[in-house]
């Protein structure tokens, strides 16, 4: 049994297709399928039931990829720890951010990460806390930024920074001339949201249910992205709340509907989240140096109410 022939069969599970699969591995696909046919000769079972379209695991192969996921991720190890012997900070680093962070979060640490760290090479992508979930745990993103906790053992957080939520209100709305916003004034009725999925509209939701136990049927406007709720809102459709840092960057007039709460501010918890397996440990490290040291000068709230990302059942 080898390591590679592992890395196979866990290219073969993820894509379900072995002509996928070897060329993700960059083989050709007869020495994948040799490779994965000695390993269950060796093993005397079928990892892949190979009667099944798309290619499915057998019930014992199941058992074997969660194991052979293991093996593999701490087979990386060994050069992770060359790698901070030797103090080195680089090689393919692959980072998810969630979409109300992205935007944001990205344009303020990147240039001065890539700056510092010019032997690290960053692939980011966009997902949702779901997705990136499920990423960490196969070992398809080596870290990830979004809202916290998320309450899974097998994914640790280092937070970042704490950031408020403001609400955004036009003119005309019953709450426009008010000077500051209580989290009583909320009604969820006339409350713009993202679309389902978006960790942000969950922490929205439960801060409405939370304090004023309003049930969370009666939504009528959602959108994907920030910016159309913003939008929205000016033509007159209703009230939003929008995370801090999506504040800063909007025109003069629209900063004259943002209302900020009254302390304890409301807000949302943003971590670094990695595997507990901790691979690549130094840059991770070098990521949370370099967001800290930005983040500290753009946030300077203190007495804030952390809001839970997750979904209340």
């Amino acid at each position: 049994m080898t390591i590679t022939q592992l890395y196979y069969v866990l290219a073969v599970a993820e894509n379900q297709n072995f002509t996928k699969a070897a060329e993700k591995c960059f083989v050709t696909q007869p020495t994948l399928s040799m490779q994965i046919q000695k390993l269950e000769d060796q093993l005397d079972v079928l990892i892949f039931d190979r009667s099944k379209k798309p290619i499915e695991l057998t019930e014992v192969g199941k058992k074997i990829v969660n194991q052979a996921r293991n093996i593999v991720n701490e087979s990386y190890r060994i050069q992770d720890i060359v790698d901070q012997q030797k103090g080195f900070i680089g090689g393919e680093f692959k980072l998810g951010i969630i979409p109300t962070v992205m935007p944001t979060l990205l344009p303020m640490f990147l240039k001065s990460f890539i700056k510092k760290h010019p032997k690290v090479k960053l692939k980011i992508e966009e997902l949702t806390t779901e997705e990136i979930i499920t990423r960490l745990k196969d070992g398809h993103l080596d870290a990830a930024i979004a809202a916290t906790p998320l309450e899974d053992d097998s994914i640790k957080e280092r937070v970042l920074y704490f950031e408020p939520f403001v609400s955004y209100i036009p003119k005309g709305h019953r709450l426009h001339t008010n000077s500051k916003i209580d989290v009583t004034d909320l009604d969820i009725d006339d409350m713009l949201l993202l679309e389902d999925g978006h960790c942000f509209r969950d922490g929205v939701i439960n801060l409405c249910k939370v304090l004023k136990n309003q049930p969370d049927d009666n939504f009528q406007l959602e959108s994907g992205s920030i910016e159309t709720l913003i939008k929205l809102s000016n033509e007159g459709l209703g009230m939003t709340l929008l995370p801090y840092l999506h504040t800063l960057d909007i025109n003069e007039t629209e900063k004259a509907n943002l209302h900020y709460f009254n302390e304890p501010t409301p807000a949302r918890e943003v971590s670094l989240l990695y595997h507990k397996s901790e691979l690549k440990m130094q840059i991770i490290e070098a990521l949370q140096d370099v967001i800290s040291g930005i983040i500290r000068g753009a946030i300077a709230f203190q007495n804030v109410k952390i809001i839970s990302p997750l979904p209340k059942k």
